[in-house]
Protein backbone atom coordinates (compact mmCIF):
# COMPACT_ATOMS: atom_id res chain seq x y z
CA UNK A 1 0.00 0.00 0.00
CA UNK A 2 1.52 3.26 -1.02
CA UNK A 3 -1.04 5.97 -0.64
CA UNK A 4 -1.67 8.13 -3.66
CA UNK A 5 -2.85 11.17 -1.73
CA UNK A 6 0.02 13.45 -0.77
CA UNK A 7 -1.27 15.99 1.77
CA UNK A 8 2.29 16.85 2.76
CA UNK A 9 5.21 17.67 0.50
CA UNK A 10 8.94 17.97 1.23
CA UNK A 11 10.63 21.38 1.28
CA UNK A 12 11.13 22.94 -2.14
CA UNK A 13 13.99 25.30 -1.29
CA UNK A 14 17.57 24.42 -0.50
CA UNK A 15 17.34 23.88 3.26
CA UNK A 16 16.63 20.79 5.35
CA UNK A 17 13.35 21.12 7.24
CA UNK A 18 12.83 19.60 10.69
CA UNK A 19 9.39 18.00 10.52
CA UNK A 20 7.50 16.84 13.59
CA UNK A 21 6.68 13.15 13.40
CA UNK A 22 2.99 12.34 13.82
CA UNK A 23 0.80 14.95 12.18
CA UNK A 24 1.46 13.75 8.63
CA UNK A 25 3.26 10.43 9.09
CA UNK A 26 5.25 8.28 11.49
CA UNK A 27 8.74 7.04 10.66
CA UNK A 28 10.50 3.69 10.73
CA UNK A 29 14.29 4.05 10.97
CA UNK A 30 16.64 1.20 10.05
CA UNK A 31 20.36 0.75 9.41
CA UNK A 32 21.12 1.16 5.71
CA UNK A 33 22.49 -2.38 5.25
CA UNK A 34 19.19 -3.90 6.39
CA UNK A 35 17.19 -1.10 4.79
CA UNK A 36 18.65 -1.69 1.33
CA UNK A 37 17.73 -5.39 1.50
CA UNK A 38 14.23 -4.50 2.70
CA UNK A 39 13.89 -1.98 -0.11
CA UNK A 40 14.71 -4.69 -2.66
CA UNK A 41 12.12 -6.99 -1.09
CA UNK A 42 9.44 -4.27 -1.11
CA UNK A 43 10.06 -3.18 -4.68
CA UNK A 44 7.23 -0.96 -5.91
CA UNK A 45 5.36 -1.46 -2.62
CA UNK A 46 7.75 0.92 -0.85
CA UNK A 47 6.66 4.44 -0.15
CA UNK A 48 9.02 7.38 0.20
CA UNK A 49 12.38 6.77 1.91
CA UNK A 50 14.86 9.28 3.31
CA UNK A 51 18.51 8.20 3.58
CA UNK A 52 21.28 9.79 5.64
CA UNK A 53 24.70 8.13 5.66
CA UNK A 54 24.06 4.84 7.50
CA UNK A 55 20.32 5.16 8.13
CA UNK A 56 17.09 4.89 6.16
CA UNK A 57 13.72 6.37 7.15
CA UNK A 58 10.42 5.08 5.75
CA UNK A 59 7.32 7.25 6.00
CA UNK A 60 4.46 5.14 7.40
CA UNK A 61 0.87 6.14 8.23
CA UNK A 62 0.50 8.29 11.35
CA UNK A 63 -0.39 6.30 14.46
CA UNK A 64 1.34 3.06 13.41
CA UNK A 65 4.63 3.59 15.29
CA UNK A 66 2.96 2.89 18.62
CA UNK A 67 2.15 -0.69 17.55
CA UNK A 68 5.51 -1.42 15.96
CA UNK A 69 7.07 -4.58 17.45
CA UNK A 70 10.72 -4.63 18.46
CA UNK A 71 12.76 -6.34 15.74
CA UNK A 72 16.36 -5.68 16.71
CA UNK A 73 18.64 -2.93 17.93
CA UNK A 74 18.95 -0.13 15.41
CA UNK A 75 15.40 -0.40 14.08
CA UNK A 76 13.06 2.13 15.67
CA UNK A 77 9.58 3.42 15.05
CA UNK A 78 9.06 7.10 15.80
CA UNK A 79 5.58 8.50 16.27
CA UNK A 80 3.51 11.13 18.03
CA UNK A 81 2.09 8.69 20.60
CA UNK A 82 5.43 8.25 22.38
CA UNK A 83 6.42 10.10 25.51
CA UNK A 84 8.91 12.20 23.55
CA UNK A 85 8.30 14.51 20.63
CA UNK A 86 10.33 13.42 17.61
CA UNK A 87 11.48 15.38 14.59
CA UNK A 88 13.04 14.13 11.38
CA UNK A 89 15.30 16.10 9.09
CA UNK A 90 13.62 16.17 5.68
CA UNK A 91 15.70 17.07 2.64
CA UNK A 92 14.44 19.33 -0.13
CA UNK A 93 12.51 17.49 -2.84
CA UNK A 94 15.37 17.72 -5.35
CA UNK A 95 18.07 16.19 -3.07
CA UNK A 96 18.30 12.68 -4.50
CA UNK A 97 21.95 11.74 -4.07
CA UNK A 98 23.94 10.87 -1.00
CA UNK A 99 25.67 10.08 1.17
CA UNK A 100 24.35 13.15 3.00
CA UNK A 101 20.64 13.50 3.80
CA UNK A 102 18.67 12.80 0.61
CA UNK A 103 15.62 11.07 -0.82
CA UNK A 104 16.45 7.42 -1.54
CA UNK A 105 12.89 7.14 -2.95
CA UNK A 106 11.26 10.56 -3.27
CA UNK A 107 7.68 11.46 -2.44
CA UNK A 108 5.60 11.53 -5.58
CA UNK A 109 2.10 11.07 -6.94
CA UNK A 110 2.47 7.26 -6.72
CA UNK A 111 4.80 7.08 -3.73
CA UNK A 112 4.14 8.42 -0.26
CA UNK A 113 3.51 6.08 2.70
CA UNK A 114 4.61 2.46 3.10
CA UNK A 115 2.23 -0.15 4.48
CA UNK A 116 3.63 -0.96 7.97
CA UNK A 117 2.79 -4.68 7.73
CA UNK A 118 4.59 -5.12 4.43
CA UNK A 119 7.54 -3.09 5.71
CA UNK A 120 7.79 -5.21 8.85
CA UNK A 121 7.72 -8.40 6.77
CA UNK A 122 10.46 -7.07 4.47
CA UNK A 123 12.61 -6.03 7.44
CA UNK A 124 12.22 -9.41 9.15
CA UNK A 125 13.33 -11.13 5.93
CA UNK A 126 16.19 -8.63 5.50
CA UNK A 127 17.38 -9.25 9.07
CA UNK A 128 17.26 -13.03 8.53
CA UNK A 129 19.42 -12.62 5.42
CA UNK A 130 21.97 -10.41 7.20
CA UNK A 131 25.42 -12.02 7.32
CA UNK A 132 26.64 -12.86 10.79
CA UNK A 133 29.80 -10.93 11.69
CA UNK A 134 32.79 -13.23 11.78
CA UNK A 135 31.01 -16.06 9.91
CA UNK A 136 32.89 -17.78 7.11
CA UNK A 137 31.20 -18.02 3.72
CA UNK A 138 31.66 -21.49 2.16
Amino acid sequence: MTTRTVPWTPPRGSEVEMVKVGPHWDVLRAPAEIGERALELLGDASGAVIADYGLMYWLIPAGHAQDWPRLQAGIHALGAQGAEVAYVGVPPAHWRGGPRLHWRLPVGPDRYLTDPGRLREALVRAIAAEPVEGATAW
